[in-house]
């Protein structure tokens, strides 16, 4: 995927994951977008130690929800460390 396909993949892979993840993300578009891209890349790492296999990033089902898997996973993980969810 070129470099525009990758900013438009992470800004919705990450407006998907900030509807999943319950509660207000103070996060604007470009951290949308941050958030997406490095999830997906966090997806691409779980799904190939699930499936074995390199994951190739295209416009597919599997892809993207690999890449909202990682994004929620991301979310998740920042939040906790911002201590926002209260967490022990």
């Amino acid at each position: 995927m070129g470099v525009l396909s990758w900013i438009l993949f992470g800004l919705v892979a990450g407006a998907v994951a900030r509807l999943i993840v319950p509660g207000a993300q103070r996060i604007g578009c470009l951290a949308t977008i941050a958030v997406g891209i490095v999830g997906a890349l966090i997806g691409g790492v779980i799904g190939e130690v699930v499936v074995g296999d390199e994951v190739r990033f295209r416009w597919d089902l599997g892809p993207f929800l690999l890449a909202v898997a990682g994004s929620v996973v991301l979310l998740l993980a920042l939040e906790a460390l911002r201590g926002r969810r209260g967490w022990s």
